[in-house]
């Protein structure tokens, strides 16, 4: 996909798997590409379909959590495009944890107890529920590596004040509590997440995208309580999958370290499984739609002067 140039466009932005366009200073348009990152690092092959899954998850929770804060959503004019509000974003994310998986787990299995601050209790295996829901932050890096930082390392930098957090946290504990209804009427337990907040004049907004592979995971809920009293690995839709697969073949984005060929069936197979967590956590078919660089322009153009800009 070439770059798009929009009427009253102000400034474009590439990120890992998104190509922003800001449109008067005040409206963004984001493209949820079928790139795919992991460890800070973009995969060398796109994945079928995955900016399409990836942008209708998002929207769908971002409906469905408008009650609980403001968000950043006004239109979606194509399958993986979305038209917001352009905010100052906090430069930290909000990862709250439900159960002790992936980045938590090996901070634990290492001997930790601590994590951004938090204590985690003795005797858990991988995958227990934590108490109480735990927030583990981490900064939001332009370049390179997020950083796990605390509620108070948070505030002593500025990063956001101690009523800036208070909300934030609110709205994070009130999003997760949320999004586990969401997945249990689904069959599934959400096992973590993240969220990320913006600001316009004084109001904190939600933005980017929510409750998808790329920023959750989610565990069948049936047979949960069975694998973990065996010890067994638990039926999961995230793509921790993709991780997983990077670190058996020697890779976690390390300086000198070469990502794996990715054959076209292990491609499939990824594609397979963002559609199958799509249909899950949306509980509808998975519809693939495809528009060319010039219909998705004219959708765009389209929508962009039917907002008040």
């Amino acid at each position: 996909m070439i770059p798009f140039i929009f009427p009253n466009q102000t400034a474009i932005y590439h990120g890992k798997v998104r190509d922003v366009y800001t449109i008067n200073d005040n409206i963004l348009v984001t493209i949820v590409t079928n790139r795919i990152s992991a460890f800070d690092v973009i995969l060398p092959v796109p994945i079928p379909f995955k900016g399409q899954v990836l942008n209708q998850i998002a929207t769908y929770m971002l409906h469905a959590t408008k009650d609980i804060c403001p968000n950043w959503l006004l239109a979606t004019p194509a399958p993986n495009v979305s038209i917001g509000k352009k905010c100052t974003p906090f430069k930290i994310e909000m990862v709250v944890r439900g159960n002790l998986s992936g980045h938590a787990w090996r901070v634990y299995n290492a001997g930790e107890r601590k994590i951004c601050g938090v204590t985690m209790p003795d005797g858990l295996k991988e995958n227990d529920f934590f108490p109480t829901p735990i927030i583990t932050p981490t900064t939001k890096a332009d370049k390179g590596h997020d950083e796990d930082i605390s509620k108070e390392e948070i505030i002593a930098q500025g990063l956001a004040t101690e009523s800036e957090w208070n909300t934030l946290e609110e709205y994070t504990l009130t999003l997760f509590k949320r999004a586990k209804l969401l997945a249990s009427k689904q069959g599934l337990i959400i096992v973590d997440t993240k969220y990320e907040f913006g600001k316009i004049d004084d109001e904190i907004i939600l933005i980017d995208e929510i409750h998808t592979p790329d920023s959750s995971r989610y565990f069948y809920a049936d047979g949960f309580e069975e694998r973990q009293a065996n010890g067994e690995k638990q039926k999961q839709l995230s793509k921790e999958f993709v991780r997983e697969w990077l670190i058996e073949n020697n890779f976690m984005g390390l300086e000198g370290q070469t990502v794996p060929h990715m054959s076209s069936e292990w491609v499939n197979v990824i594609s397979k499984r963002y559609i199958e967590l799509y249909e899950k956590v949306i509980g509808i078919p998975f519809h693939p739609k495809e528009y060319s660089d010039e219909e998705t322009y004219n959708l765009i153009v389209n929508a962009l002067s039917k907002l008040k800009l």
